[in-house]
């Protein structure tokens, strides 16, 4: 039991420790059932000990929760299946005595393992690629990526394996506060917009604003939120927060945070939230060129072949599908451009290790490219524009004739 234990502190705090420095473009969006807000009160013979007993009874609370949430009822599992099942911890906020722990903690479920034993689906669908482009107001200045805010930290620190928004996230170094900066959210061209999202491999921006008033020096602060979407900047939503010092800043930036997030989720969920049509690069064809008849000339009518009906047209259809490696990258891209009718397959959102996106533009209905996957091998969920694709399990061999 000793060495167990010892096993389950060693594992929780390097989960600790890798939550805690995630980087601002981690995309944990399908991975991890999270659950958040689990409060524990442990005392034991050690600070160690009662952190190890902590961090378990949390795997038992959070575990009892996901099961109420995602089933309506509460459920239990026995510790050794649950450390099978926890794929990480996340430190909200804690407390750390001679002999006494208090937390409030988050915890990560494997999600693919915890549907099966739930008996639910553990596919999510999710929107098209969004670009974040966090802006903060403080102090009569604005910032986006020219430097450090803590908007921009706050976002870093929001996981989003329970949204529906498929964020992107950039990192903030390099070239990206010279392409996105405070100037560019007021900006409505297309054109440039278009060529922004295109180096992120984005459909559409998400414009998360706060504007921050503070009272008086050490005093109140408070935080007016905005939900911007689209290159024009529309608004999906707005609401205040406030917090009684500078100290509750992080917090008050959190919860923001998340409801912005709540409200991202109903736009995308009433149809609000979609890719601006106008962002859509649509190449120029060919006018036909009328040829001048002369008076006096008689055009000639042959006899041929039926006109041919117009082509299907385009549709786009974005897939997800798993990338354990560099290899499945390009098999799954050849293997989708086979399809008759896909004019083009590629990759527009990498994740190796996790769920990436492929961006496919075929003549015809997606339903008719759905079924075309499925005769290729694939298990495909999902309808419309958004498609999740598996690598179906080869059917068992029967056995030799005796």
């Amino acid at each position: 039991m000793r060495g167990r234990a010892a096993r389950f502190t060693m594992f929780a705090a390097s989960a600790a420790m890798v939550l805690g420095v995630a980087s601002s473009q981690a995309q944990d969006g399908s991975g991890s059932f999270e659950v958040s807000g689990v409060t524990v009160d442990v005392t034991a013979k050690s600070a160690e000990a009662a952190r190890t007993g902590g961090w378990r009874l949390a795997q038992r609370k959070g575990w009892s929760m996901l099961s109420q949430r995602l089933t309506g009822k509460a459920g239990g599992l026995p510790d050794g299946t649950l450390d099978g099942l926890v794929t990480g911890i996340v430190v909200e906020n804690e407390q750390i005595g001679p002999n006494r722990y208090i937390a409030r903690l988050g915890v990560l479920f494997n999600r693919a393992r915890a549907a099966e034993i739930l008996g639910v689906s553990g596919f999510m669908t999710r929107s098209p690629p969004m670009l974040l482009v966090p802006m903060i107001r403080s102090g009569g200045t604005e910032a986006v990526f020219e430097r450090e805010t803590p908007w921009r930290a706050a976002w870093g620190r929001f996981r989003t394996g329970n949204t529906a928004i498929d964020y992107i996230r950039p990192a903030g170094n390099g070239t990206d506060a010279l392409l996105m900066n405070a100037g560019l959210t007021g900006r409505p061209g297309r054109g440039w917009w278009r060529n922004v999202l295109d180096q992120y491999g984005a459909n559409d921006v998400l414009i998360p604003q706060v504007t921050l008033y503070r009272q008086w020096p050490g005093g109140p602060v408070i935080g007016v939120f905005r939900a911007g979407y689209g290159p024009d900047n529309r608004e999906a939503g707005s609401f205040s927060l406030r917090v009684a010092n500078g100290d509750g800043l992080p917090a008050l930036l959190d919860t923001g945070v998340q409801r912005l997030d709540a409200l991202y989720q109903a736009a995308l969920r009433g149809g609000l939230l979609r890719p601006d049509p106008l962002l859509e690069f649509v190449p120029p064809t060919d006018q036909p060129v009328a040829e001048e008849v002369l008076p006096g000339d008689i055009p000639l009518i042959e006899e041929g072949p039926a006109a041919t009906l117009p082509s299907e047209p385009l549709s786009t259809v974005t897939l997800q599908f798993d990338t354990p490696g560099v290899g499945a990258v390009s098999a799954a891209e050849a293997s989708v451009r086979g399809i008759p009718g896909v004019q083009s397959a590629a990759t527009s959102s990498l994740a190796l290790g996790g769920v990436s996106l492929m961006r496919v533009e075929f003549a015809g209905d997606p339903a008719v490219l759905a079924v075309a996957l499925g005769q290729r091998g694939w298990t495909v969920e999902g309808s419309g524009a958004t498609l999740r694709i598996r690598r179906s399990a080869p059917a068992a061999e029967a056995p030799p004739p005796e």
